[in-house]
C-alpha cells in the first residue's frame, strides 16, 4: 500500500515478521486497539529532517550490536570508525560494542565518548541508507564532532582524532568536579549560583526549563543541598569532572597541541553550532581553537533549536543509542509555537533492526518518506485490487453545532473559542463570568466514544478541562477544590446546553464555580421548563504555587521502570461496562517503578491544540 497507492493524512504502519502478525495488528486497527508492531498517528507536513546529535548519556550496555549483525550499512561504517579510530586507542571498537573479554569498561569517559561517535556517525549512515537524508544537523558537546563529521566539516579521521584526544585529555579533571541538572529556566539558575563566585557555572542550556551546572564537587553539593530546601527539581549526573566550565581551562594547553592540524573543510549540509547557538555559515571555523571552545563554554542547545525551528525544519531526529534530548525538544518546540517534532532511533534494551523500524514508521507518520525500495529490497510490491469504500446506507442529518462567532458577537456576547464553549459573558452585577456551550454526540462525536453502560458519559476530564478553561479567563487558573457530583448522560438524540458559572472573588482572590446542563430538546418543546443540573462545583484559586518543573533530560521510560502488559486492556473494560472507543484509547504504553506509574499516551484529535488538555488524552493517561 505505501508504494502503490496515494498515502493520506491519517497513517498506520504494521511491523511483523509472521502473517498472523498482520492479521492480529490489521484487526487490532480496525477495533482501535493496541497491538505489538502498529504505529499509527495523523501526518505532518513533513517538511525537512535535522540530525540531532546527543552528548553522553545515551549508552547503555550492548547497544546497537544487532545491527551490527542485521544492517550493512551500519555495520561498514562502524568498520570505517573503528579504523579511524585505531592511531589513538588502544581497544577495539566493535569488541567493546560486544562486551568482550578484556576490553576496557564502558564507563570511562576516553572509551563511551569515542564509542557514541561511532553509533551516532553509523546510525547517521543507516538513516541515509534508507532514504532519509538531513537537511541540517546539530550536536550537543561531544555531539557536535558527531554532527560535524556528517556534515562533511570534518572529515572521518579527524573527528576521530578529536573525540578520542578530547575525551582523553577530560581524564586529567576526575576526582575534582561534578554536574547537575535543574529544572529552572537558565537566568533563575544563574542568580542561585551567585553565592559560589564562579566556581559553579552554567554548563548547558538544554530547554525553556532545562539547564545544568557544572564546577567544583564542594561547591555543587552544597548548591543541590539549596535547590533541595527551595523544593527546585535537581539531580546530579553521574560523572566525575567538570565539563564546560573553568575546570577545563587546565587542559587547554594540551588540547590545542592534540588537534593542531585538524583540517576543517565546507560543509555540504547546514552545521547549526551550539557553541555559537546559530547557523554556522563558515565551517573553516572548526579548528582546534573551537573544540576547546565546544568543551569549556556554555552549550546553547536550546538556542541553536531555536535557529532550526525558525528556519522551518520540522522533524528533530535524535540518531542515537537512547534518546535524551527529545524532552527538552519538545519544551522548545512547544514554547517557541512551532509546527515541529521530535523522534528518537533506537531505545535502551531495545537496538535493533525492528526498533528501527519502529523509528522509521514514526516518521512516515510524520509526513518523512523512505525510500521504499530499501525497506522492501527483496521483494517488488505490485498494485493489487482493492475495494471501494463501501456505501453504508445509513442516514447523516446535519444539525448545528456551536454558534459561529459572528452570530454570538451579534448577540452582544464573545466568542469562547473553545470545542466545548460557544460564548462568555461578564455579568454585570459582579466581577463573575458565565460560560456556555452546546454537546450533543454528533457535534462532538469523539464523546461518543466514552460510554458506561452503554450510555454517552461527558468523562471527567472534560469537565477538569471546562474548569481550567473558566481559570484561565478569570485569573485563577489553579483549581483549588473541584468535585464531581452527578454524571452528565448525553441524549441519543439532540443535545445538552451547558452553563458554567464563576463567582466573585473572595477576600483571598478564590473563586466559586459550578457547572450545570440541561436538554436543549425537552419532549414537551419549551426548554424553560427543563431545570439544570449540577454537575460540578469546585473553586478556582490565584497562581500562588510553584509548579514542579520536569527535569532535563529525562530518559523514557524512566529507568528501573518495568513494563505494563495492555494486551486486552479496553477489552477488559468493555467487559466491565466501560465502552472505550478509538478517540479514548490512547493508551500507548505504560511502565511501574515501586508505587509510581508512567504512561505514554496520544490522541488522533485533529483539534487537540484548542484545548488546554484533550480530554481523551487524559483520560487515556489514567487508564493506566
Amino acid at each position: 500500500l505505501a508504494t502503490t497507492r496515494a498515502t493520506h493524512e491519517h497513517r498506520a504502519v504494521l511491523i511483523g515478521a509472521h502473517p498472523d502478525e498482520f492479521l492480529g495488528g490489521l484487526d487490532a486497527l480496525a477495533a482501535g486497539r493496541t497491538a505489538p508492531g502498529l504505529v499509527r498517528g495523523t501526518a505532518g507536513t513533513g517538511g525537512q529532517v535535522a540530525l540531532v546529535f546527543p552528548g553522553q548519556g545515551s549508552q547503555w550496555a550492548g547497544m546497537a550490536v544487532e545491527l551490527l549483525d542485521s544492517a550493512p550499512a551500519f555495520a561498514a561504517r562502524v568498520a570505517d570508525c573503528e579504523r579511524a579510530l585505531a592511531p589513538f586507542v588502544d581497544w577495539s571498537l566493535e569488541a567493546v560494542l560486544r562486551g568482550a573479554p578484556g576490553t576496557p569498561p564502558a564507563e570511562r569517559v576516553d572509551v563511551v565518548q569515542p564509542v557514541l561517535w561511532a553509533v551516532m556517525v553509523s546510525l547517521a549512515d543507516l538513516w541515509r541508507s534508507y532514504g532519509i537524508t538531513p537537511g541540517a544537523v546539530i550536536g550537543h558537546s561531544q555531539g557536535e564532532i558527531a554532527a560535524a563529521c556528517v556534515a562533511g566539516a570534518l572529515s572521518l579521521e579527524d573527528a576521530a582524532r578529536i573525540v578520542a584526544l578530547r575525551s582523553r585529555a577530560i581524564r586529567a579533571l576526575s576526582g575534582r568536579g561534578g554536574m547537575a541538572s535543574v529544572a529552572l529556566p537558565a537566568e533563575q539558575v544563574a542568580e542561585h549560583l551567585a553565592p559560589w563566585d564562579g566556581r559553579l557555572s552554567v554548563a548547558a542550556v538544554n530547554g525553556p526549563s532545562s539547564t545544568v551546572v557544572s564546577g567544583d564537587t564542594d561547591a555543587l553539593d552544597a548548591f543541590l543541598d539549596r535547590t533541595t530546601a527551595l523544593d527546585i527539581r535537581s539531580r546530579r549526573i553521574p560523572v566525575d569532572y567538570a565539563s564546560h566550565s573553568a575546570h577545563v581551562e587546565d587542559i587547554r594547553t594540551e588540547l590545542l597541541a592534540q588537534l593542531d592540524g585538524v583540517t576543517p573543510r565546507p560543509a555540504a549540509v547546514p552545521f547549526y553550532s551550539t557553541v555559537s547557538g546559530a547557523l554556522l555559515e563558515d565551517t573553516s571555523v572548526l579548528d582546534a581553537d573551537y573544540w576547546y571552545q565546544n568543551l569549556r563554554g556554555t552549550v546553547r542547545f536550546e538556542q541553536a533549536t531555536r535557529a532550526l525551528l525558525a528556519d522551518g525544519y520540522q522533524v528533530l531526529l535524535e540518531s542515537s543509542p537512547h534518546p535524551v534530548l527529545t524532552v527538552g525538544m519538545l519544551e522548545t518546540v512547544e514554547d517557541a509555537g512551532a509546527d515541529a517534532t521530535a523522534v528518537g532511533t533506537l531505545r535502551r534494551d531495545d537496538g535493533g533492526p525492528r526498533r528501527f523500524t519502529e523509528s522509521l514508521a514514526e516518521l512516515h507518520l510524520r509526513g518523512v518518506s523512505p525510500d521504499w525500495d530499501t525497506v522492501f529490497p527483496d521483494r517488488r510490491p505490485g498494485r493489487v485490487e482493492l475495494p471501494t469504500y463501501a456505501f453504508q446506507r445509513e442516514p447523516y442529518w446535519l444539525e448545528d453545532g456551536a454558534a459561529p462567532a459572528a452570530d454570538v458577537t451579534s448577540a452582544g456576547l464573545t466568542p469562547a473559542d473553545h470545542p466545548l464553549l460557544g460564548a462568555v459573558v461578564v455579568l454585570a452585577d459582579s466581577d463573575g463570568l458565565l460560560l456556555t456551550g452546546r454537546l450533543s454526540a454528533r457535534t462532538h462525536p469523539w464523546l461518543a466514544d466514552h460510554a458506561v453502560g452503554g450510555r454517552i458519559l461527558l468523562p471527567g476530564t472534560a469537565f477538569l478541562e471546562l474548569a481550567l478553561q473558566a481559570g484561565a479567563r478569570t485569573g485563577c487558573p489553579r483549581v483549588e477544590e473541584f468535585t464531581l457530583e452527578a454524571p452528565l448522560v448525553l441524549p441519543e438524540h439532540g443535545g445538552t446546553v451547558l452553563r458554567l458559572t464563576v463567582g466573585a472573588p473572595d477576600s483571598r482572590g478564590h473563586r466559586p464555580l459550578s457547572l450545570h446542563s440541561r436538554p436543549d430538546t425537552p419532549a414537551d418543546g419549551d426548554p424553560d421548563d427543563d431545570e439544570w443540573t449540577r454537575h460540578a462545583e469546585g473553586v478556582l484559586a490565584q497562581d500562588g504555587a510553584e509548579g514542579t518543573e520536569a527535569d532535563e533530560p529525562m530518559p523514557w521510560p524512566p529507568p528501573g521502570a518495568e513494563p505494563l502488559a495492555l494486551d486486552g486492556l479496553y477489552e477488559r473494560f468493555a467487559a466491565g461496562g466501560f465502552s472505550y472507543g478509538p478517540a479514548f484509547q490512547g493508551l500507548r504504553a505504560a511502565w511501574r517503578r515501586g508505587d509510581e506509574l508512567f504512561a505514554e499516551a496520544v490522541t488522533p484529535a485533529p483539534d487537540a491544540a484548542r484545548f488546554g488538555l484533550h480530554p481523551a488524552l487524559l483520560d487515556a493517561a489514567l487508564h493506566a
